[in-house]
């Protein structure tokens, strides 16, 4: 049994070749725009990690990263394919000396084997990762905000080219964005799910930022499980936008500003996950090797899914799905690479 969704007469507009030259028009126009809007250069990044390193994503703390040995000066070392490169693009800002107001960001291709697959979720994750270095009176909602406008505004930009591009071509973005946090969500839903809460508010709305993410609500639980070692939960969250092709929401992107040395002990503490302090990542960061910053992911294939109004991700991305999800995929339309 799987997790797929059949959106009812689903016919995409774009045959294969058309969704390959639209996935590629959609990737450079992005990518160019964001990097400009947001003052970032193109950096190379790596697949793997040195597991003592303390670079990885930890995601939630449940998801085990695929790993595997090399033999390294004499000693058998273990590598961790990336599930993100939230920690690794702190230091990279430091080993480039990226001034303030400047930022990089790279393409990040991730295995991810924990991922349940469905019309969103894939093995492979690939995603824009960027990091912005910050000072530190910017470090508050209001610089939060701001970026997140920006980033809807390429958004936005995107959607207009292909609308001048395709004919025929429905525009599905509202204007603005609305900023919400978890905290306030529970109190407009407070009989409803966590996933419920998001897919009310981004139906109502169109494009949701949904902030404060990690830390317990008044319920006793987080709205959903965020690593404590990258963002500050009090100034982090998702943009969310509603997909009318599957009826639900669809986080497009998490960020945030990224904790400082107090942040750090106070959200490990509150985890207790102190036992990271020992990685190469958190000594240099107490010991102020790293710069005051704000990063996060944009999903490629998420973006292009919804930009194309595809009904699964495996439209727009080459990965490997359940023989039962292949099959269904193909008797409705669903034309999975």
């Amino acid at each position: 049994m799987n997790n797929l969704i059949i959106p009812e007469n689903y016919k995409s507009s774009l045959d294969l070749i058309k969704t390959q030259k639209a996935i590629k028009l959609i990737k450079d126009y992005f990518q160019i725009n964001l990097s400009d809007k947001l003052n970032l250069i193109r950096v190379s990044a790596p697949l793997f990690v040195d597991k003592q390193s303390g670079f990885n994503d930890n995601l939630s703390g449940s998801e085990i990263p695929v790993s595997f040995n090399v033999l390294q000066d004499g000693k058998n070392v273990e590598l961790e394919i990336i599930h993100s490169l939230a920690k690794w693009k702190r230091n990279a800002l430091a080993s480039y000396n990226i001034e303030i107001g400047e930022g990089i960001y790279t393409d990040m291709n991730a295995i991810r084997s924990c991922e349940i697959c469905d019309n969103t979720h894939s093995y492979y994750v690939d995603q824009w990762d960027w990091e912005k270095a910050i000072s530190p009176d910017e470090r508050s909602e209001e610089y939060l905000k701001k970026v997140v406008k920006d980033i809807y505004d390429v958004l936005l930009d995107t959607e207009e080219m292909l609308f001048q591009k395709f004919d025929d071509y429905k525009k599905i973005l509202p204007k603005d964005i609305t900023f919400v946090s978890t905290f306030e969500l529970e109190e407009m839903y407070p009989d409803s799910s966590f996933e419920e809460r998001e897919k009310l508010f981004a139906k109502e709305k169109g494009a949701i930022f949904i902030s404060k993410i990690g830390r317990n609500l008044k319920c006793g639980k987080p709205h959903s499980l965020r690593a404590p070692d990258y963002d500050d939960w009090d100034l982090n969250g998702d943009i969310i936008v509603w997909n009318p092709i599957l009826n639900d929401a669809l986080e497009l992107s998490s960020m945030g500003i990224r904790v400082d040395s107090k942040t750090l002990k106070r959200q490990l503490e509150e985890s207790k996950t102190t036992n990271r302090l020992n990685y190469e990542f958190h000594q240099n960061l107490i010991n102020g090797k790293y710069p005051e910053c704000i990063g996060g992911g944009i999903g490629q294939s998420r973006l292009c899914m919804f930009f194309l109004q595809k009904a699964h991700i495996g439209e727009v991305q080459s990965s490997t799905w359940p023989k039962s999800m292949i099959e269904e995929c193909k008797i409705h339309g669903i034309n999975l690479l």
